[in-house]
Formats: structure tokens, sequence, C-alpha cells
């Protein structure tokens, strides 16, 4: 039986507060005023704020909310949300009222003190607050706590400080917009009034059954399997990629695609991914702050759904070894509020100066800063993924495609560029099928940061982190090469020669991160040397990037990050590293002594008494079979109690060291090596041990049982 077509145009923003809302409700002057507000900035007057929450109030009220919260992004890099009703005193007669103020929108005071904040702030220094973010939508959610309204909000301390991931992102959008409209100006666009940075973030994910999940410690407290020998089959068929979509798949994409759309999230995208019970949803546009805010609610909403279906949703980077891992495709661009892609090159991309100047000081703003780009999508998961055969490596790079990189080695050598490459005819060879307009050049699919058509892809982003701080980092780095930019073309004498010559120059000195070949080879890793590319291997490395001279220096000027916000962060990053392997530590630690090693014993005595018993019953048999495979068994069992041993000792003296790099490194560099010599022979056994006795489902049955 067929089920009924769900009507996405009516359902679509079912649940969000979206200006038309807005228009329906307020009044005229004060949506003007609110408008006003989203498009030039400035603050809402108390009676407007008024007007606007009961408003506001109203509308959730009539969804079934009781409660609203301020929902924010603090530095843990998922959200938080803390409940207060709408319920106030009763009145004289005993009926109760329901109110919402717009001092209770504009501003809320969570405390949140336990959050980390690198120093920023004392526990016992409790007051925080949020502010709200209004050019972000607010929306009711819904789930077993019943109907709440959520309002975006900012994160500061009580001094100022940011302690979130959103305010550094609208500084950063900020900064963007006002050197971007510098250089539209010099282009003669008087009627810009702002540009925004616009993303569509790809979200790649596994399901597993739930019930699996659950027998599996590593992942229920790590979010990726610790141990787990390779099934007999993977992904070297291929045929799990844009496969037909399993039933039970399909419907949890159905549920999902249906919460989302009620949340004005426009998932447009869906498909199995390359490794098996892998997949991937994408978004279409939307303005960077809301685009974060989105992706937050695709990922919980993702995990939410998954538990309704018998399903939990896995999104670590890495969860199983030996197959592909999961990313987070930011996909990045630059518009101008009356309609102008930045990004895109037009028809004809070597007379398109305005693109080539654009172009030109993305070039220079990924290479001068790439060790931040590459900090920006660092996490701890993150280091199990680069460099495999699924993602970019560690080095950042640049592809342009062969149309640009063409034009660019046109104006490199000689500062013009005549000509550029067009798009041919594909012809398929089959008379019933069309000939195809080729695209002007081919995609890389192993390049870190890949130009795409009018955008550029930023491929190196992890799938369980927020695309906040790779935005923040973007917008921040190309904000610095419009400024410098525009403080010479805008004193230039003669604009034409200046904005040529300095496209050359930027192009020349810059030229050494383009590279449009293998990102997998191991010949670029020399190549990439050889150009001077820093190649940032972990997290614990990326993290000095953000409280160098020249970071520092970037992020004041734009008032993106102070000084002291930058170590916070440094700070935050490095406790987080040392706390996940931590965890994921003593999770192998619980899991090797209580569960796997106690099996590999009892496989062994029963080998041990059967080989005795067919010896008593048969003196003459031949029992070397079962004898080399207990002493081979034995053989690494000893090695895994070794291993057990040295990783119980390594764990406790980093967890006994000061907090900071120190912490991080020992984590790094000497827990992280006990935690594989420990995985290595426990992955040998579960290939011997009699499946009645391994005490965890197999990667086989983890992602074969969907």
């Amino acid at each position: 039986m067929c089920e009924t077509a769900v009507n996405v145009e009516a359902i679509f923003n079912e649940n969000v507060f979206t200006m038309g809302k807005m228009k329906e409700r307020l009044p005229r002057k004060v949506y003007a005023e609110v408008k006003n507000v989203i498009d030039h900035g400035g603050e809402l007057s108390p009676a407007a704020a008024d007007v606007v929450a009961k408003a506001m109030k109203d509308w959730a009220v009539e969804l079934g909310a009781t409660h609203y919260t301020h929902w924010f992004q603090p530095l843990t890099g998922i959200t938080a949300e803390k409940h207060d009703s709408f319920v106030t005193n009763p009145d004289a007669e005993g009926h109760m009222l329901m109110e919402f103020s717009g001092k209770e929108l504009i501003k809320g005071e969570p405390d949140a003190s336990s959050f980390p904040s690198g120093g920023l702030r004392a526990t016992f220094e409790a007051r925080g607050y949020t502010a709200w973010d209004c050019t972000s939508p607010a929306f009711v959610k819904k789930d077993a706590t019943g109907a709440i309204l959520c309002i975006p909000t900012a994160f500061c301390s009580y001094k100022g400080e940011a302690l979130d991931k959103k305010t550094p992102l609208l500084r950063s959008m900020e900064a963007l917009s006002e050197q971007a409209l510098r250089i539209v100006r010099l282009f003669g666009n008087t009627e810009a009034a702002r540009v925004t940075a616009s993303v569509g973030p790809e979200q790649e994910y596994f399901l597993v059954d739930r019930d699996l999940y659950l027998q599996r410690k590593d992942l229920i407290y790590a979010g990726r399997t610790l141990f787990g020998a390779p099934a007999p089959k993977g992904q070297e068929m291929d045929d799990h990629y844009f496969g037909v979509i399993k039933e039970r798949v399909g419907s949890y994409m159905k549920d999902l695609n249906e919460e989302l759309w009620k949340l004005g999230i426009s998932a447009k995208t869906q498909h199995n991914e390359v490794a098996p019970a892998q997949h991937e949803l994408a978004p279409i546009f939307n303005t960077a702050n809301i685009a974060v805010d989105h992706n937050q609610l695709v990922m919980e909403t993702m995990k939410k759904v998954a538990t309704r279906h018998g399903l939990a949703c896995l999104l670590h980077e890495k969860p199983f070894a030996g197959v592909n891992g999961s990313g987070k495709h930011d996909n990045w661009s630059i518009c101008t509020d009356d309609g102008v892609n930045m990004l895109d090159p037009g028809d004809t991309p070597n007379q398109n100066i305005q693109f080539l100047l654009v172009l030109a000081c993305v070039i220079k703003a990924v290479d001068t800063h790439a060790d931040l780009l590459r900090q920006s999508a660092s996490n701890v998961g993150n280091d199990h993924r680069l460099g495999a055969n699924e993602a970019p490596p560690a080095i950042i790079s640049m592809f342009l495609g062969e149309q640009l990189e063409d034009v660019v080695k046109q104006l490199i050598e000689t500062g013009e560029a005549a000509s550029c490459k067009e798009g041919e005819r594909l012809y398929t060879g089959v008379s019933t099928l069309p000939d195809l307009q080729k695209d002007a050049t081919d995609r890389n699919r192993t390049s870190p940061f890949a130009f795409t058509g009018n955008k550029f892809e930023f491929r190196m982003v992890g799938s369980s982190d927020s695309i906040a701080s790779p935005n923040t980092t973007l917008n921040a780095i190309v904000a610095e090469a419009f400024c410098e930019a525009a403080d010479v073309l805008e004193k230039a004498d003669n604009f034409d020669v200046a904005v040529h010559d300095l496209i050359k120059e930027y192009l020349t000195e810059h030229q050494r991160i383009i590279f449009n070949g293998n990102g997998y080879a191991e010949e670029w890793v020399a190549e990439a040397e050889r150009r001077g590319l820093p190649n940032i291997r972990s997290m614990v490395d990326a993290v000095q990037s953000i409280t160098t001279e020249k970071a520092v220096k970037l992020y004041e000027k734009f008032h993106i990050f102070t000084k002291a916000e930058l170590e916070s962060r440094a700070e935050v990053l490095y406790e987080t590293y040392a706390k996940a392997i931590n965890i994921e530590a003593l999770t192998m630690i619980d899991m090797a002594g209580k569960q796997l090693i106690p099996s590999v014993i009892s496989y062994t005595t029963e080998l041990a008494n059967s080989v005795s018993a067919v010896r008593d019953a048969c003196p003459e048999a031949d029992v070397s079979a079962q004898t080399e495979l207990l002493l081979e068994t034995s053989s690494l069992l000893a090695e895994s109690k070794k291993a057990l041993t040295a990783l119980k000792s390594v764990t406790a003296e980093a967890a006994a060291m000061e907090e900071g790099e120190g912490q991080a490194r020992a984590y790094h560099d000497r827990v992280m090596p006990a935690m594989s010599a420990l995985r290595a022979p426990l992955d040998k056994l579960e290939m011997i041990v009699d499946k009645e006795f391994w005490p965890i489902p197999s990667y086989g049955d983890l992602t074969f049982e969907v």
C-alpha cells in the first residue's frame, strides 16, 4: 500500500518564524524596523522588541510550545539550550498567564559556566550572556520534551569575550562584507549594500543497527570502533556508491527530509556513499550563519530520527578502519545583495577583470593562511581521515581546473589572458542519446580546496565538526586579501593598469598553492615540500597556527578575535584533544580487559580442552592443527596482555600531566601508538576466535545488517 505523498510546499518552514510570518503578524512599522536591523544592523527599540516577542510567543504557542530557549553554540562544537516556560504567576483569579517580553527575547543569562572557555572565565564567575541573532530565524523544535521555541543566539562572557562559535562567525561576515564592498565599488557597483558568504555543507554519515550499536562500548563512548577486523567485503566492488537505497534506510531518509523541511532546511540530495552503511545528505546554499545553524540541526535531527527507526547515526570522521570515513564538503561563495556572485567567472573569465581580481585575492588568502585553513578543519576524528583514500591530504592546495589554470598561466607569463578554453561537445556515439555540452574543465576530488564552477569547495572539514570555524576562517582571510587589494587600487592613478598589475603580482607570488594533479599521489607530498607548502599532519600540530603573530594580526585587525580569545581557543583545543584520546584509551582498556581478553582466554581454554580430549580418546590422532592454533592464539593473547599493560601505564602518565599543549602531545605521541599496539593483536584474534566467543558485533554485522 502506497503512503500518502508529502506536500513539501505545505510543510516547508512549518516550524520556522520566517520573515513572511513576521510580516503577517507584526504591525507594518515594527516589521520595517526588524527588517532594517536584519539588513543594516543596529538594535530594536524596546517597544518593538516587546511586540516581536509577543508575536513570536503567540505563534509558538499555536504550535504547542510551552517553553523557549536561547539556542547557542558553545566551544564544545554542538548546541546548548536551557528551557524556560512562558508561564508566569497566576492572576488574582488564579488564571495562568503565558508571557514573553522583548527583554527575554533579546538577552538571556544562562550562566553556562561549565562550558570550555580556555581561561576566559573562571567557574565561579557565573555570568554569561546570550544575545538574539535576529538574522537567523527562530524555530520550534518538537521532540519528547514537547515543543520548544528556539531562538538562535550568540554567547559571550560578562566582559564581552566570545564564548561560542557564532559570535566570531558573525564578526567575520561583517568584515568580509565591508571589504568585499570596497572591491565591487571599484568596478562601479554602487547599488550593493552588503556582500554575504553563502554556504552549502554536504553531510556524510553512517547508519548502523541500534541494538548492535549498543553492544559496542567504543561506539557509545568514542563514536568510532576502537577494535575491529575487516569484513570479508568492504567497498572494493563500488556497489554501494549511488546504489539502490535499502528500504529501512529509505524510510529513515524520508522521515529525516520531512523533519528538516519543517525546520526550513532545504535538504536536496540524498544517496549511498562509498563505504557500506555510509550515506550523504546535501542542502541548498544559505547565508553562512543560517547554514551553520541548519547544519547543527541536521546532525541533531539525523541522530534523533535514527533512534525512531531502530538505527544509530554515526557522525565520526572514521567510525570503521579500512573503509572510507566521512567528511563535510563546505561549499563557499560570496554574493552581493543585488544578485552578483563574485566567484562566477562568466562565459569569458579571461575578460572578467572583477572575477580575476577576486580569484587572485582568494589564491593569495589561501596561500598566506594555509595553516589557519588547515587548523579550521582539524578535530580529533579528522586525524584518522585526512590523507586516506577518500579524503584530501593534510596539505592545503587549490584546484582551479584546466580553463582557469590556463588563464592564470597566461596572466603570469604575459600579464594578459588573450583566450580561454571552451567546453566542447561530448559525443555519446548513440543515435538516440543527445550530444552534451561539456564543462570547460573536469573536477578534482583529491583537492582540499577546489573551484567548482562558481564557488570553492573546502573538502577537508570533518563530518562531526561545526562548520562555523572553517567559514569564520575563510571569511577572515579573504577579507584581509580584499582589504589589501582595495588599499592599493583605491589610491591608483590609473585603475585599469593597477588592477592588471595587481592580479599578475598576486598570481605570480602565490602560484605555488595551485595544484591540479592527484592529491593522493606520494609524489605530491615531496612536490609540496619543495614548494614550501605546510604539511600539518595532526590536530595537535595545527593548533599553534591560531596564536602566531600573523594570525593575531589578522583577527584583531577585523575585530573577529582578540589575542586573548585566540589563546583561549588554543587551550580549549589542546584540552579537547587530550580528553577525547583519554576517553578512547580508557574505553580500549575497559573493552580489552573486561570483554576481549577474557573471551580469548575462554576460547583458548576450550581449544586446550579439545586437544586433551582428542589425545585421550585417540592417542594416535594428529592434533597439530589444534596445537598450532592454540599456540598462535596464546601468543597473540600474551601480546595483547602486554600491550594492555603498556596502554594503562602511558594513559595514566598522560592524564597526570598539566593540561595544555604538553599533555595533548603526550596523548598524540605516546598514547595513540599504545592504542594501536593493543588493537593490532586483538584484531588478529577476532579472525581466529570462534564467533560465539567474540563478545562484540563485527564490522560485517555493523555495516551489512541494516
